[in-house]
């Protein structure tokens, strides 16, 4: 029998077998074993303290039931050291290695196998060679056992070199194959080299896990702090009543990107910017921007779309309910709608209502919306001075947030709404840029497909959305910008007309917002028509609102003062100076005219038509010529075509030229604090002039417009329904107008056209018979006539 470590005796063949299903006992090793297995039980019930058995490792640990050839040939004796019975009703078994085992065979597997082999013994384990192995192992060791946590630290290389290398690959921690590997070699020499690449191995391995465990050490402990920190910020914002909901954090701004129907070319950046995000800290600046932008990108209707109706005839039937009047720019409106019908997309041509305040151009965007059943949004772009208002700021700019375009779209939740682009006239242009230019993009229907806002720097189709302008002036738009505009023109209303949309609109709007019962107040019809007349001279109705709002207040307090419940009011024309005052407008044609040197003319504003008295006087002098009325040049240019074409005609006039050279003329257009220029004022200074140094009075009933050349010929000009209406607001019963422009007259409400009576001349001469009284007063002539001053050259043609 031979003996192996510390006195242990190798057991009489056959000898007890114990597989091991995973790891392997070297000599020298201690390890606790559990035991389970039937036939392992039963071996464990036999053994003793001090007994020595064989362990043998398994080559595949998941087989249940091993065979003999399920089991390495290499093994270790194995002494054992204590066995106890757990709670479980399984064993606990403590061996020692004390020897190598070279397996021969099983005899006997029940009840436990039982085996035959013999000792394995060691080569080379006195040489030199061996220990010097043995040394340079140990320094490797030392030098792993200072940089990892092992169990290394309490290794000695001792007097054996082959127990030496098992203690090393004992508590390496390798695995099964490698173990085995160790166990193998009998040649010492070999095995120590075997375990020497292993430490090498171990090293490399513990360095790098050094480094990671660093790093992870030094992340987690900045992460730590971070979040200690959060969580202090967000309890302190808790108790102060200011915390914030959690919609900035990443993983809720990914479900709400997957939720937004985005194209793919938008999806693209999002999951950039998305990833972005997910690597920054929220302490840092480009967090909130990075989050602020994928807000934007998540919120906006990208695909996003309303079921817009096509209904022509509900679209005219909304017009009608909330505009009385204005059959001109209604039917403008449905040929709009009625192509877009046809076509089946929104792309057209982009409407611009033009006209004075007042007239409800803001309103028709908002009936158009409603009729259709798409969102509206209003963009004012009074005072705009900026192109980043239109076009948004780049991200690089602190606080940048997108333009005006698609803030709307973000308000209105969808692609298509219908967006008013309010007084697009009163753009402005400052050192940031002209804002003009951005809207050329966006009013451009073969470029708007693809708008890109400077802050999202990704393109928005907004060929679906419905634009409508309005403006008061559209001589303040640029070429370009005009050229991409359908311009509809919404003049004003009759007087009739603010009378039925004061009775439909107004008047029931003012007595629901003043709290006035239903059947209290009766507003007669010619209270209502004095009102229209003699409280309010506009082209809209927005100061015959106010007025209308200020009876109601009046009435209100009469109300509240009554002791019935239900008053009966009732309002008539001569009630109208106790509730509004005094009158404000008076019929002052007659009385401007009264003299020989007035003529009344019609202008045109940005707030709608006009008239204008041009008076002038003579007074003894040296032939000089004063004009006022802070007029501008083509104004002063004018004046004096009209005195040369009064001297060059002095005796068709019946002018005494000469007269001239002694006395002084002033012409002068009242109201001089406004600026007043403009083409269309010619004929009537030339009627002025003449009627002064004639002595022919002009008609007091009678106004004009057009410019006359210095050879009396009479141009055509612009804007003739809007001055002809204020004249009809005026009292005007004739109007003179330029030859060309009897083209205009379908365009004024057929109530004016029979109210008016028009004459159209191409020559001063007809312009001068038409307008001046057939004779002049003998007590008023100055100048002597040299023939009757009814004269005339040329024909008149008149229209009732």
């Amino acid at each position: 029998m031979t003996t192996l470590r510390d006195g242990a005796r190798v057991p009489n063949s056959p000898f007890p077998v114990l597989p091991l299903r995973n790891g392997v006992l070297f000599p020298g090793a201690v390890i606790a074993l559990p035991i389970g297995r039937e036939r392992s039980v039963a071996l464990v019930r036999t053994l003793a303290k001090g007994d020595v058995i064989g362990v043998l490792t398994q080559k595949d640990r998941n087989v249940a039931e091993p065979a003999e050839q399920d089991l390495h040939r290499v093994g270790t004796f194995a002494r054992v050291v204590d066995t106890a019975r757990m709670p479980s009703g399984d064993y606990r078994l403590v061996i020692e290695g004390v020897g190598r085992l070279r397996l021969g065979s099983i005899v006997r597997r029940d009840p436990f196998w039982l085996a035959e082999g013999e000792v394995a013994e060691e080569i080379g384990n006195e040489t030199e060679e061996a220990r010097l192995f043995a040394r340079a192992l140990l320094d490797q060791v030392k030098e792993l056992a200072r940089g990892a946590e092992n169990n290394l630290g309490g290794v000695d290389a001792g007097e054996d070199p082959g127990l030496f290398a098992d203690r090393v690959a004992a508590v390496l921690g390798l695995p099964s194959e490698k173990e085995m590997r160790v166990l193998d070699a009998a040649d010492v020499v070999e095995r120590l080299r075997v375990v020497a690449g292993f430490v090498v191995e171990q090293k490399a391995l513990s360095e790098v896990k050094r480094k990671i465990e660093q790093d992870v050490r030094r992340e987690i402990g900045k992460e730590q702090r971070e979040a200690i920190l959060r969580e202090q910020l967000k309890a302190i914002k808790k108790e102060l009543g200011d915390e914030r909901g959690g919609e900035g954090d990443p993983d809720k701004l990914r479900e709400k990107l997957e939720k937004a129907d985005l194209p793919e070319e938008v999806r693209a950046v999002a999951e950039r910017e998305l990833r972005r995000l997910e690597a920054l800290s929220p302490q840092q600046a480009e967090y909130n921007v990075i989050r602020s932008y994928l807000d934007w990108i998540a919120e906006l209707p990208w695909n996003t779309r309303t079921d817009a109706k096509d209904d022509i005839d509900a679209v005219g039937k909304k017009l009608d309910e909330d505009h009385y009047g204005l059959a001109d720019v209604k039917r403008r409106i449905l040929e709009h709608m009625a192509v877009l019908k046809l076509k089946g997309d929104a792309r057209g041509s982009i409407l611009c209502l033009a006209g004075p305040p007042g007239v409800g151009k803001t309103s028709i965007g908002q009936s158009i919306a409603d009729a259709t059943g798409r969102p509206f949004v209003r963009i004012a772009l009074g005072g705009v001075r900026d192109e980043a208002e239109i076009r948004g700021h780049r991200r690089t700019y602190v606080a940048a947030l997108p333009g005006r375009i698609i803030h709307a779209l973000k308000k209105a939740k969808v692609k298509n709404p219908v967006v008013l682009l309010d007084e697009i006239d009163k753009l402005g242009v400052g050192w940031a840029g002209n804002p003009e230019s951005a809207l050329l993009e966006v009013l451009d229907p073969e470029q708007n497909k693809t708008f890109q806002d400077h802050y999202m720097e990704l393109p928005f189709d907004l060929s679906e959305v419905l634009f409508i302008c309005t403006a008061n002036d559209l001589g303040n738009l640029s070429a370009p910008l005009r050229d991409r505009l359908e311009i509809i023109e919404v003049q004003g209303y009759t007087p009739d007309e603010k009378a039925h949309i004061a009775r439909q609109h107004l008047i029931p709007k003012q007595l629901g917002l003043h709290a006035i019962p239903e059947g209290t107040l009766t507003i007669t019809d010619e209270a209502l028509r004095s009102i229209v007349r003699d409280y309010t001279r506009e082209a809209g109705v927005r100061q015959l609102e106010r007025e209308i709002k200020k009876l109601c207040r009046a009435l209100s307090l009469e109300v509240a003062r009554a002791k019935d419940e239900k008053p009966v009011l009732r309002v008539d024309e001569s009630d109208l100076g106790k509730y509004l005052g005094k009158v404000r407008f008076f019929a002052e044609v007659a009385e401007r005219t009264a003299a020989p040197g007035v003529a009344t003319g019609m202008a045109w504003t940005p707030v709608g038509g006009d008239i204008l008295f041009i008076e002038t006087s003579r007074m003894p002098g040296r032939g000089r010529v004063e004009i006022t009325g802070q007029l501008g040049d083509v104004m002063k240019e004018s004046a004096k075509a009209a005195l040369s074409y009064v001297k060059s005609h002095a005796e068709e006039l019946g002018v005494d030229v000469t007269r001239l050279e002694e006395e002084d003329l002033h012409i002068h257009v009242p109201a001089g604090a406004v600026p007043k220029d403009g083409p269309s004022a010619g004929v009537t200074m030339f009627t002025a002039l003449t009627s002064l140094l004639s002595g022919r009075k002009v008609r007091s009933d009678t106004a004009m417009t057009g410019e006359c050349t210095l050879r009396g010929r009479v141009l055509p000009v612009g804007g003739i329904k809007s001055k002809v209406m204020a004249a009809h607001r005026a009292g005007i019963a004739r109007v003179i107008l330029p030859q060309k422009n009897q083209r205009d007259l379908d365009e004024i409400p057929e109530e004016v056209r029979n109210a008016v009576e028009f004459f159209f001349a191409d020559d001063m001469s007809q312009v001068i018979a038409a307008a001046l009284e057939d004779k002049a007063q003998p007590d008023e002539l100055t100048v002597p006539l040299d023939r009757e001053a009814d004269t005339t050259t040329g024909e008149m043609s008149a229209v009732h």
